[in-house]
């Protein structure tokens, strides 16, 4: 059976983690085993965590709506269930986005849904 060279290719692969690790503390940024170790971990916490964004956005949105609403007399729910009846289609962001930004403009929606 024929001798395989490897070559360079396993040099290519520690490179490859340890550009990934780069900036992380101590040997787990220049130790192969350990920048390997932490690099998985990283990996699997930014997949997590950009789903995670995605709830913890939505969670801020309905807080910051559901403050507003009650300062107009509302509950969050009541608010959004007007909004669906008079087919008034804004998402929780841009509604969000209003009560911090506008809120002369948020009361005037929630005045006009309820009634």
């Amino acid at each position: 059976m024929a001798r395989v060279k490897r070559g360079n290719v396993a040099r290519k692969r520690r490179n490859k983690i340890l550009r990934l690790a780069r900036g992380f503390r101590g040997g787990n940024g220049t130790l192969f085993r350990t920048a390997n170790q932490r690099v998985m971990k990283a990996l699997c916490n930014a997949y997590r965590d950009r789903r995670r964004r995605k709830r913890d956005f939505r969670r801020l949105w309905i807080a910051r709506i559901n403050a507003a609403a009650r300062l107009n007399g509302l509950s969050y729910s009541n608010l959004m269930g007007s909004l669906k009846k008079a087919n008034i289609k804004i998402n929780r962001k841009m509604l969000a986005q209003l009560a911090v930004t506008d809120p002369q403009t948020f009361s005037n929606i929630a005045i006009n849904s309820k009634g």
